[in-house]
């Protein structure tokens, strides 16, 4: 396997590793929302919202392989 084929496959990986903290930030931001924590549920969905984002420069960087 060369570099490149090894930094493929940890990008994809990647992907799939970062869709699993976005969930995870998720439920935990409806859970301090539902415990009247408005503003830490707020920060917890943007940092879900900005993690998303990531998705696309993962694809972007496989699309580059």
């Amino acid at each position: 396997m060369t570099e490149l084929e090894k930094l493929k496959h940890l990008l994809e990986h990647w992907i799939e590793h970062n869709d699993a903290h976005v969930k995870t930030y998720t439920e935990w931001a409806e859970k301090a929302g539902a415990l009247g924590e408005k503003e830490l549920a707020e920060i917890l969905g943007k940092i879900a919202e900005e993690s998303k984002k990531l998705e696309g420069l993962f694809s972007k960087a496989i699309s580059r392989i």
